[in-house]
């Protein structure tokens, strides 16, 4: 089963190519580390994915949905993990309850795997998001998106604020995962992933230059 389909795909900002004519899929299954330089097109092209862009060219299928016709059906599929985390002003308990009544993924669920990343959610439910410590914003965003049993796991730099323990601890739920799904992880740090994934692809300029099972 096709999650992605790219064909061709190009965008331009202020007159450059940021992306090329980009042509790959992802298949239900695949979990894939995209690498590159910076301004190489790799959050570009995901951020196409999820909808935020508008393309200039071409074709973006996720779950055979237009992320920019169809956003709503798209993001039911996706879980991104951004590697800032948003100013959200929400109290946790408001923000918990936001995605379980926009996505229907159980607060208990979101309470589980934030305990698995050692964040004591409930200690802190009161507390505005914005007022957490990075490292605590990162293990919240990362604990709604597993626990939203997405298709598609999309991870950009998502281990930048977490300390080395917490980076084990991420590494280790993503290797228990009771569902199919697909993932892509967007990384400067290949060695920390590789034995998680099973296709590289590698960005410049805006195109894929190598693409390669492993």
């Amino acid at each position: 089963m096709k999650i992605v389909e790219a064909r061709e795909v190009t965008k331009k900002f202020m007159g450059a190519r940021v992306l090329d004519s980009v042509t790959l899929d992802i298949e239900l299954g695949e979990h894939i580390a995209m690498m590159g330089p910076n301004g190489a097109g790799k959050t570009t092209l995901v951020r196409a994915m999820l909808g935020f862009y508008h393309i200039d060219g071409g074709r973006i299928r996720v779950v055979g949905s237009d992320p920019a016709k169809e956003r709503v059906n798209v993001l039911k599929n996706i879980s991104f993990i951004p590697q800032l985390p948003p100013p959200v002003k929400l109290s946790i308990s408001e923000l918990l309850t936001f995605v379980e009544r926009s996505t229907g993924t159980e607060k208990e669920s979101v309470f589980k795997q934030a305990d698995a990343m050692e964040l004591d959610l409930k200690r802190h439910e009161e507390k505005p998001f914005f007022k957490l410590s990075g490292g605590m914003k990162q293990k919240l965003l990362i604990a709604v998106a597993l626990a939203k049993r997405s298709r598609l796991l999309v991870f950009d730099e998502p281990t930048a604020n977490l300390d080395p323990k917490a980076r084990e601890h991420f590494y280790s739920l993503l290797g228990s995962l009771d569902y199919e799904h697909s993932s892509i992880f967007i990384t400067h740090r290949l060695e920390e992933i590789e034995g998680l994934v099973n296709r590289k692809i590698y960005m410049d300029l805006g195109k894929v230059v190598e693409d390669e099972k492993v």
